[in-house]
């Protein structure tokens, strides 16, 4: 494919978060493999063609300068509270059952502003995820107590028995490359070669493990874990895990909403903990699909890909 769609077309997606992007993220996103002189020859054409605008050495599809010194500053304050994310995961990887933690979410895409909350994806042991979740959420109610409930948002929970993440599209590829391990080596190596159908959506991107701490292994933790690794421990599982979703689902239809006046929605299963706003994946997906469609149709002949 024309690296001139794969830029467009990358634009399309990051222009739905307002965050321009650098050639060198242009090509790690591209949906295909294009050299970087490919990449810079396409840029120069579309530049020249108005279709793409450069500020800061940054590319985006607005003539609209304000978009760089924004996306600046967001990179400023994601420097500040990833190093504040660095002592939460350390926390959160004492807890039982816990096998991995990471960032994601913007911060994990190195950009924060002032609302920025610390979002974490968690691997847990297999079938133990929700006595892993319930334990941490006591730990979410006390950092209320300290005004920290924004550095504690453990959204995303799957567990080692099902790491494969089921929803395939760019969105989620997306979500998955650029998560920032920072406990768990071996759980994340597992989740990252499970999920390696990621290449599909953006084959030039490498996922980071390399520099991951394990998780600590502390003696209370060790001893909770073989306390409960028996049947015992599975049934109260279950149940925590049936618990939690009918709460979840009472909150739904009441239609109760978070801080933000989000409706507040989780999807829950026996191996996966996931938020569900109101079909946020499927809406933005919608809106990325009709950009593409519409800049695509707006091309000008002499940009258009040859099939």
């Amino acid at each position: 494919m024309s690296p001139h769609t794969d830029i467009l077309a990358t634009l399309t997606y990051f222009d739905l978060f307002h965050y321009p992007l650098t050639a060198v993220e242009l090509r790690l996103f591209s949906h295909h493999t294009h050299t970087p002189a490919a990449i810079g020859a396409a840029l120069r054409e579309l530049l020249a063609a108005k279709q793409v605008y450069c500020f800061d050495e940054l590319y985006t599809l607005h003539n609209d300068p304000s978009l760089a010194p924004r996306r600046r500053a967001g990179n400023a304050k994601a420097r500040a509270l990833l190093h504040t994310a660095g002592k939460v995961a350390r926390l959160v990887s004492c807890f039982p059952f816990v096998r991995g933690v990471a960032v994601s979410g913007s911060l994990s895409k190195n950009w924060a502003d002032e609302r920025s909350d610390i979002d974490l994806f968690i691997i847990t042991a297999p079938n133990r995820l929700w006595l892993a979740r319930t334990l941490l959420h006591g730990l979410k109610k006390l950092s209320y107590l300290a005004g920290r409930q924004h550095h504690f948002c453990m959204n995303y929970f799957v567990d080692e028995c099902a790491l494969e993440i089921r929803e395939k599209n760019l969105y989620t590829a997306t979500e998955i490359v650029t998560l920032l391990p920072l406990r768990g080596i071996g759980a994340f190596d597992a989740f990252f070669r499970q999920n390696a159908w990621t290449r599909n959506y953006l084959p030039n991107f490498s996922m980071r493990v390399s520099y991951l701490e394990e998780t600590r292994r502390h003696p209370l933790r060790r001893a909770v874990e073989c306390s409960l690794n028996n049947a015992a421990g599975n049934a109260l599982d279950s149940l925590l895990w049936r618990i939690t979703a009918r709460r979840w689902s009472r909150k739904t239809e009441r239609g109760r909403r978070n801080s933000r006046g989000i409706v507040m929605s989780m999807a829950a299963g026996k191996h996966f903990a996931k938020p569900d706003p109101a079909q946020f994946q499927n809406k933005l997906m919608a809106r990325y699909e009709a950009g593409v469609f519409g800049i695509y149709t707006a091309q000008p002949q002499s940009l258009r890909p040859v099939c």
